[in-house]
């Protein structure tokens, strides 16, 4: 039995000046998934978040019982109208998170411990805003993924590979106490090494590649989708790979919005890739994330019906 994607949605924040929230983003692409899916918010058992960057750089309480609560998920134990109680973490590995919790919501359905696993991502900048920080290189966004288990073996997520390289991490977000005085609420610091580009290229071609080997997947038949940690990024790795450039799919953000997908990428990437059904010659997905670490993940998967 593979694991599949019942539902998937993004939610950006709403025009105007009010400042952009990951619960309020993350809850909104939860409950327009739940929705989709016609699934009640009482039958999830498992609620995965995935975002790093977070209002107000908010570290506790965990994130995904904030989202859990915003997207309305199973606030009532005596209900009892589907799992007892539902589970929620917090999982971060920067632009690789919902590859992981891929990963380990495969792990939770195949062990017969819930029968369905949210995951949500979502990333906003501290201060309220993205496109009020020019020096700030993420999109305020979030995501959520229904997984289930599906009959078929053949449909849904192949094995998840991830990769690091050793190193230096090439990139990084963090809070400089020293700097930031009485702003840091509303400020973060992203920086990157100068090789990060190169280093990070090197890293995702060989992940890929092995993965290809490794799995047997026909790359002429596979719709790349990954993000963009780079401007240059896509059109780069689409050349190592040998494949054509509409061969890789790296969203930009919906709405024009400023900044680049961060850890919703692979759930913008899924949604654009199967609008309408996959083009013609393609079977399955190859989802590809790259980021600070230096840590590169990828998994194949062949949507339900093909």
């Amino acid at each position: 039995m593979g694991t599949v994607i019942t539902a998937a949605r993004v939610a950006a924040p709403a025009p105007g000046p009010a400042a952009a929230t990951t619960v309020r983003l993350a809850g909104e692409a939860a409950r327009d998934c739940l929705e989709r899916a016609r699934v009640s918010t009482d039958a999830v058992g498992v609620l995965i978040n995935v975002g790093v960057y977070r209002e107000h750089n908010t570290i506790e309480p965990s994130m995904a019982a904030l989202v859990q609560k915003e997207a309305g998920v199973h606030l009532d134990y005596h209900q009892r109208t589907g799992p007892t109680a539902t589970f929620s973490f917090d999982l971060m590995n920067g632009a690789c998170g919902v590859l992981n919790a891929v990963q380990v919501s495969g792990a939770l359905l195949a062990g017969g411990s819930t029968e369905r696993v949210l995951v949500t991502a979502a990333d906003a900048h501290p201060g309220g805003r993205a496109d009020q920080d020019p020096d700030y290189p993420y999109a305020d966004l979030g995501a959520a993924l229904l997984l289930e288990r599906s009959p078929i073996p053949e449909e849904g997520f192949g094995p998840v590979r991830q990769r690091g390289a050793r190193g230096p991490a090439g990139g990084a977000g963090f809070l400089d106490m020293a700097a930031m005085g009485s702003e840091g609420r509303r400020r973060i610091t992203v920086r990157r090494d100068q090789d990060w580009e190169p280093r990070l290229l090197d890293l995702t071609v060989d992940t890929v590649t092995g993965y290809v080997r490794d799995e047997g997947l026909e790359l002429p038949r596979t719709l790349l989708v990954c993000n963009r940690p780079t401007p240059g990024f896509t059109a780069a790795l689409a050349g190592r790979l040998g494949l054509a450039p509409d061969a890789v799919i790296a969203p930009e953000a919906p709405d024009a919005a400023e900044g680049v997908p961060h850890t919703a990428a692979p759930v913008l990437g899924y949604l654009r890739a199967v609008e309408g059904g996959l083009p013609e010659g393609y079977d399955q997905l190859l989802i590809v994330s790259a980021g600070a670490g230096l840590t590169a993940a990828c998994v194949s998967y062949r949507p339900r019906g093909l």
